[in-house]
């Protein structure tokens, strides 16, 4: 039986963990933001093994820019969570649009080899314009 015990203060912190918004000190200008997560874990949806990747995250930003802390533990977020390279590259993408509203955003998934096969995912809005 597995014994309950109380989260630590950095377990609750990125169970509650919500992408925050902060105000763009420059928005009258174009410059680029660029955001390199070494260290994005998650679990395979078929194996439950876990796989490993470096996020990048490169935007030039409108109205807002993201909150760094608050990126940071939502990223974290994904340790436990089963999902694949696609959609999770795809989801971190959405769901940083969905927050900035940028005026441009890219977001690469650059995964740690598993089984001699190596992974790299790029999802831009350069790519999606409607």
């Amino acid at each position: 039986m597995e014994e309950k015990r109380e989260l630590k203060y950095g377990e609750k912190e990125i169970l509650e963990a919500k992408l925050e918004p902060w105000e763009n000190p420059y928005p009258d200008r174009n410059y680029n933001i660029n955001i390199t997560f070494p260290e994005f874990t998650c679990l395979c949806p078929r194996s439950g093994y876990p796989d490993f990747a470096t996020i990048k995250i490169n935007y030039i930003p409108d109205k807002y820019i993201v909150e760094l802390k608050s990126l940071k533990l939502y990223l974290n977020q994904y340790r436990n969570r089963y999902i694949s390279h696609e959609e999770a590259t795809n989801k971190i993408y959405d769901d940083l649009y969905n927050l900035l509203k940028p005026r441009f955003l890219e977001v690469i998934g650059d995964w740690n080899p598993r089984g001699n096969v190596k992974t790299i995912i790029k999802v831009s809005s350069e790519d999606n314009k409607e």
